[in-house]
């Protein structure tokens, strides 16, 4: 996570077709770069999963999910979400993880 402009720039791992939809934590992956690891019950077809990737992250920000941009990671479970009039600080906070 990290702070742009006004907002916040969040990298996910996402697991489609999942028994639920949740938000896990942070992980590092192989890359040693730092994760949000979700989870969403919706199949990644035309899009179907980044959208409710999208809508479960402004449920759990309690944002629009206009605020919310899908940077990159449209066909991979690796994905950029940019957040916008929310610091990487106040994402943290709201989601529950430790910096």
């Amino acid at each position: 996570m990290s702070d742009e402009g006004e907002g916040a720039i969040l990298r996910l791992r996402v697991i489609p077709k999942a028994s639920m939809d949740a938000v896990e934590g942070v992980e590092t992956g192989a890359d040693g770069l730092a994760h949000l690891k979700v989870r969403v019950r919706a199949v990644p077809d035309k899009g179907a999963a980044n959208t409710a990737v999208l809508k479960l992250l402004a449920k759990s920000l309690s944002l629009p999910k206009s605020a919310l941009e899908l940077v990159s990671g449209q066909t991979s479970r690796a994905k950029v979400v940019r957040i916008a009039g929310l610091p990487s600080g106040e994402v943290r906070k709201r989601l529950g993880v430790v910096p």
